[in-house]
This record gives C-alpha cells, sequence and structure tokens, in this order.
C-alpha cells in the first residue's frame, strides 16, 4: 500500500500459525532485490516498511513465504 506508490510502500500481511517467514522484493527479470523478512514469526499480523528510495522506476514483485504458503504480489514503483 499504496500502489503504485512513490518512494515507500508498507506491506501487510498476516500469520495464521507460528512459522519461518520471508519475504523478498524481485525485479522483472527474477533478480532479487532486497530481502525484507527472514525469521521466524509468531502468529499476527505484521507490516514491512519498503524503502525503495535508491531504486529505479518499475515493476517489482515482493513474494512471500511461510511454511507452504507462497504469495507473489506486483508493485509498481513511479517517480
Amino acid at each position: 500500500y499504496p500502489n503504485p506508490f512513490n518512494s515507500a510502500s508498507i506491506i501487510k500481511y498476516s500469520i495464521p500459525k507460528s512459522s519461518q517467514i520471508t519475504l523478498k522484493i524481485f525485479n522483472t527479470l527474477g533478480e532479487e532485490i532486497q530481502t525484507l523478512v527472514n525469521e521466524e514469526k509468531p502468529v499476527g499480523t505484521y507490516e514491512v516498511n519498503w524503502n525503495a528510495e535508491n531504486i529505479p522506476s518499475g515493476v517489482y514483485f515482493y513474494q512471500i513465504k511461510a511454511g507452504d504458503f507462497t504469495q507473489t504480489r506486483k508493485m509498481i514503483l513511479l517517480r
């Protein structure tokens, strides 16, 4: 949130059971740009702020993995 965003975006997610969480940002070529979360998290709702100030405009994807669950979403960075 928001999408498209200017220089920072907030990624919100909820975890129904305690598990290892990985949240990564990728470019359109599938190259990993940044790892935002890589740790064990208890049940709850979380927010991660991605500061893309030094990243060029374009389309990016964030991927969250929690146990067997994987989800990928598109983000658009506009300057």
